[in-house]
């Protein structure tokens, strides 16, 4: 599952997903309110970890836009205030839940599960793709419990693609999840890693689909 963590404070974020991540769910670290906003409404995310109170645009305000989208991920609101008004208003904006700061991981994690129950989303470490399984906790691909060897950086390119599957994933997101933010290599360098990754899947009913200009899909016979 690809969750969003939408919170300023920078060590906590950091352990929020360092968790998630160990549960092998996808996270994306945000800790402007602009710039989360923006990414909500071009990448968007299986369920949002939101703060109240961020730089340039507050969680408030970032959650009544998502929800004129037609957005309606689930969203926990994070807050450093226990005042009944302000949960109030960030439920009216339309959170699924909140919590207020300090809190407990374990908590936050089981409020993650509720929610993913209650909306029919599945808060699990594997994902079915075609006839493999990819398991986010090892980072393996399986073909009937038995792991394929797959390089690591084809590993993460499958990652990136999977995250958004149904949709055209850019060069320039492809690099920086491969890469690394900023790395200083070529926009080729992605296409021999698409392409043997491309090689391995296909006789599994998956599919990686060329967009000519704008990037890559991941598809599966069901899709």
């Amino acid at each position: 599952m690809r969750i969003a963590i939408i919170e300023d404070n920078a060590a906590l974020a950091a352990g929020i997903a360092s968790r998630l991540r160990e549960r092998g769910h996808s996270v994306d670290l945000l800790a402007d309110g602009a710039e989360a906003d923006a990414f909500l409404a071009h990448e968007g995310a299986d369920m949002v970890v939101l703060d109240i109170n961020l730089p340039s645009m507050d969680g408030l305000a970032i959650l009544r836009a998502m929800r004129r989208r037609g957005d309606n991920a689930p969203v926990i609101l994070l807050t450093a205030r226990s005042e009944t008004g302000e949960r109030v208003a960030g439920l009216d904006a339309g959170a699924d839940d909140y919590l207020t700061k300090p809190f407990d991981m374990d908590e936050l994690e089981a409020r993650l599960r509720a929610l993913s129950r209650r909306r029919d989303l599945v808060f699990s470490a594997q994902d079915a793709l075609g006839g493999l399984v990819f398991d986010r906790t090892s980072r393996q691909l399986l073909d009937q419990g038995s792991a394929l060897d797959v390089p690591r950086k084809e590993i993460a390119t499958l990652e990136c693609l999977l995250d958004r599957r149904g949709r055209i994933v850019s060069r320039s997101v492809l690099m920086s999840h491969v890469f690394g933010t900023g790395a200083d290599v070529d926009d080729s360098a992605i296409e021999p890693h698409v392409s043997r990754l491309r090689k391995r899947i296909e006789g599994y009913g998956v599919r990686i689909r060329t967009a000519r200009g704008l990037g890559y899909m991941l598809e599966t016979d069901d899709t």
